[in-house]
Protein backbone atom coordinates (compact mmCIF):
# COMPACT_ATOMS: atom_id res chain seq x y z
CA UNK A 1 0.00 0.00 0.00
CA UNK A 2 1.30 3.43 -0.94
CA UNK A 3 1.65 6.33 1.45
CA UNK A 4 0.75 9.95 0.76
CA UNK A 5 3.49 12.59 0.93
CA UNK A 6 2.65 16.09 2.14
CA UNK A 7 1.30 18.14 -0.76
CA UNK A 8 1.28 21.94 -0.53
CA UNK A 9 -0.47 24.22 -3.01
CA UNK A 10 -0.99 27.87 -3.88
CA UNK A 11 -2.49 29.60 -6.90
CA UNK A 12 -2.61 32.63 -9.13
CA UNK A 13 -5.28 33.47 -11.67
CA UNK A 14 -3.46 31.58 -14.43
CA UNK A 15 -1.56 28.82 -12.59
CA UNK A 16 -1.37 26.50 -9.59
CA UNK A 17 1.82 25.76 -7.64
CA UNK A 18 1.99 22.23 -6.26
CA UNK A 19 4.90 21.16 -4.04
CA UNK A 20 5.30 17.56 -2.94
CA UNK A 21 7.55 17.23 0.11
CA UNK A 22 9.39 13.95 -0.40
CA UNK A 23 13.14 13.88 0.33
CA UNK A 24 15.31 11.66 -1.86
CA UNK A 25 12.47 10.80 -4.25
CA UNK A 26 13.35 8.15 -6.81
CA UNK A 27 11.46 6.70 -9.78
CA UNK A 28 9.34 9.86 -9.96
CA UNK A 29 6.34 9.53 -12.26
CA UNK A 30 3.91 12.31 -13.10
CA UNK A 31 0.77 12.18 -15.14
CA UNK A 32 -1.28 15.31 -15.74
CA UNK A 33 -4.37 15.14 -17.94
CA UNK A 34 -6.21 18.10 -19.54
CA UNK A 35 -9.36 17.33 -17.51
CA UNK A 36 -7.37 18.03 -14.32
CA UNK A 37 -6.39 14.50 -13.31
CA UNK A 38 -3.10 14.75 -11.36
CA UNK A 39 -1.15 11.58 -10.57
CA UNK A 40 2.23 11.37 -8.84
CA UNK A 41 4.19 8.35 -7.67
CA UNK A 42 7.72 7.83 -6.38
CA UNK A 43 9.75 5.81 -3.90
CA UNK A 44 11.86 7.20 -1.09
CA UNK A 45 14.32 6.08 1.53
CA UNK A 46 16.59 3.06 1.77
CA UNK A 47 13.57 0.73 1.89
CA UNK A 48 12.15 2.30 -1.29
CA UNK A 49 8.80 3.03 0.34
CA UNK A 50 6.17 3.83 -2.33
CA UNK A 51 4.35 7.18 -2.22
CA UNK A 52 1.41 8.19 -4.36
CA UNK A 53 -0.94 11.12 -4.96
CA UNK A 54 -3.99 10.73 -7.19
CA UNK A 55 -6.29 13.77 -7.21
CA UNK A 56 -8.77 15.49 -9.50
CA UNK A 57 -7.97 19.19 -9.77
CA UNK A 58 -10.81 21.71 -9.59
CA UNK A 59 -10.85 22.53 -13.30
CA UNK A 60 -9.14 21.81 -16.61
CA UNK A 61 -5.41 22.49 -17.12
CA UNK A 62 -3.03 23.15 -20.01
CA UNK A 63 -0.73 20.13 -19.97
CA UNK A 64 1.68 21.56 -22.59
CA UNK A 65 2.37 24.74 -20.57
CA UNK A 66 2.77 22.95 -17.22
CA UNK A 67 6.26 22.26 -15.86
CA UNK A 68 7.94 20.11 -13.21
CA UNK A 69 11.18 20.24 -11.23
CA UNK A 70 12.52 17.34 -9.15
CA UNK A 71 14.78 18.43 -6.29
CA UNK A 72 16.51 16.60 -3.46
CA UNK A 73 13.85 17.43 -0.86
CA UNK A 74 10.73 18.14 -2.90
CA UNK A 75 9.10 18.05 -6.31
CA UNK A 76 7.67 21.32 -7.66
CA UNK A 77 4.93 21.53 -10.26
CA UNK A 78 3.71 24.63 -12.04
CA UNK A 79 0.32 23.68 -13.45
CA UNK A 80 -1.09 26.10 -16.03
CA UNK A 81 -4.86 26.57 -15.77
CA UNK A 82 -6.88 26.18 -18.97
CA UNK A 83 -8.89 29.29 -18.05
CA UNK A 84 -7.50 32.32 -16.24
CA UNK A 85 -9.79 32.31 -13.23
CA UNK A 86 -9.45 31.91 -9.48
CA UNK A 87 -10.35 28.44 -8.16
CA UNK A 88 -12.35 28.24 -4.94
CA UNK A 89 -10.35 25.13 -3.94
CA UNK A 90 -7.72 22.78 -5.37
CA UNK A 91 -9.84 19.65 -5.65
CA UNK A 92 -12.93 19.06 -7.76
CA UNK A 93 -14.55 17.22 -4.86
CA UNK A 94 -16.14 19.55 -2.30
CA UNK A 95 -15.81 19.00 1.42
CA UNK A 96 -12.88 18.54 3.73
CA UNK A 97 -9.61 18.02 1.82
CA UNK A 98 -7.38 15.00 2.57
CA UNK A 99 -5.03 15.37 5.56
CA UNK A 100 -1.93 15.29 3.35
CA UNK A 101 -3.07 18.39 1.39
CA UNK A 102 -2.07 21.78 2.83
CA UNK A 103 -2.01 25.40 1.70
CA UNK A 104 1.49 26.64 0.88
CA UNK A 105 1.43 29.92 2.79
CA UNK A 106 4.95 30.79 1.56
CA UNK A 107 3.62 31.07 -2.00
CA UNK A 108 0.02 32.08 -1.32
CA UNK A 109 -1.28 35.45 -2.54
CA UNK A 110 -4.88 36.51 -2.07
CA UNK A 111 -6.90 37.11 -5.21
CA UNK A 112 -7.24 40.85 -4.55
CA UNK A 113 -3.47 41.22 -3.97
CA UNK A 114 -2.33 39.33 -7.05
CA UNK A 115 -1.87 42.30 -9.41
CA UNK A 116 0.52 44.15 -7.09
CA UNK A 117 3.53 41.85 -7.59
CA UNK A 118 2.89 39.06 -10.04
CA UNK A 119 6.36 37.51 -9.91
CA UNK A 120 6.50 33.77 -9.23
CA UNK A 121 7.92 32.70 -5.87
CA UNK A 122 11.72 32.54 -5.84
CA UNK A 123 11.90 28.75 -5.84
CA UNK A 124 9.26 28.45 -8.58
CA UNK A 125 10.79 30.58 -11.36
CA UNK A 126 11.03 27.86 -14.02
CA UNK A 127 11.88 30.13 -16.95
CA UNK A 128 12.97 28.13 -20.00
CA UNK A 129 15.22 25.72 -18.12
CA UNK A 130 15.68 22.05 -18.94
CA UNK A 131 15.52 20.49 -15.48
CA UNK A 132 16.81 17.14 -16.67
CA UNK A 133 20.25 18.76 -17.11
CA UNK A 134 20.39 20.55 -13.77
CA UNK A 135 22.23 19.45 -10.65
CA UNK A 136 19.84 20.57 -7.92
CA UNK A 137 22.59 20.59 -5.23
CA UNK A 138 22.36 19.69 -1.57
CA UNK A 139 22.27 21.38 1.82
CA UNK A 140 25.41 23.33 2.76
CA UNK A 141 25.71 23.33 6.56
CA UNK A 142 28.55 25.91 6.58
CA UNK A 143 26.55 28.37 4.50
CA UNK A 144 23.47 27.94 6.66
CA UNK A 145 25.38 28.65 9.87
CA UNK A 146 26.09 26.60 12.92
CA UNK A 147 24.69 26.53 16.43
CA UNK A 148 28.16 26.25 17.98
CA UNK A 149 28.41 30.01 18.51
CA UNK A 150 24.81 30.41 19.63
CA UNK A 151 24.93 32.79 22.57
CA UNK A 152 21.23 32.63 23.33
CA UNK A 153 21.80 30.86 26.68
CA UNK A 154 20.75 32.88 29.67
CA UNK A 155 23.28 34.04 32.25
CA UNK A 156 21.69 31.76 34.83
CA UNK A 157 22.30 28.71 32.62
CA UNK A 158 25.91 29.74 32.16
CA UNK A 159 26.66 30.31 35.88
CA UNK A 160 28.97 27.78 37.49
CA UNK A 161 27.08 25.66 39.99
CA UNK A 162 23.65 26.77 38.77
CA UNK A 163 20.86 24.38 39.68
CA UNK A 164 19.46 22.45 36.69
CA UNK A 165 16.01 23.67 35.60
CA UNK A 166 14.26 20.49 36.73
CA UNK A 167 15.64 20.74 40.32
CA UNK A 168 14.69 24.33 41.13
CA UNK A 169 12.57 25.00 44.18
CA UNK A 170 9.32 26.87 43.83
CA UNK A 171 9.61 30.59 44.69
CA UNK A 172 8.20 31.60 48.07
CA UNK A 173 4.66 32.97 48.08
CA UNK A 174 4.35 36.68 47.45
CA UNK A 175 4.28 38.77 50.61
CA UNK A 176 2.64 42.03 49.93
CA UNK A 177 2.55 44.81 52.52
CA UNK A 178 -0.98 45.71 51.47
CA UNK A 179 -3.87 43.43 52.51
CA UNK A 180 -5.78 41.78 49.69
CA UNK A 181 -9.20 43.35 50.18
CA UNK A 182 -11.69 44.06 47.46
CA UNK A 183 -14.98 45.75 47.97
CA UNK A 184 -17.92 44.94 45.82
Amino acid sequence: MSRHPTVKWAQRTDRVYITIDLPDAQDVKLKLEPEGKFFFSATSGPDKIPYEVDIDLYDKVDVNESKASVGLRSIHYLVKKAENKWWSRLLKQAGKPPVFLKVDWDKWIDEDEEGKDNKPPADMDFGDLDFSKMNMGGFDAEAAGSDENDESDTEEENEVGATPAGNREAPPPSTSSEPDTKTT
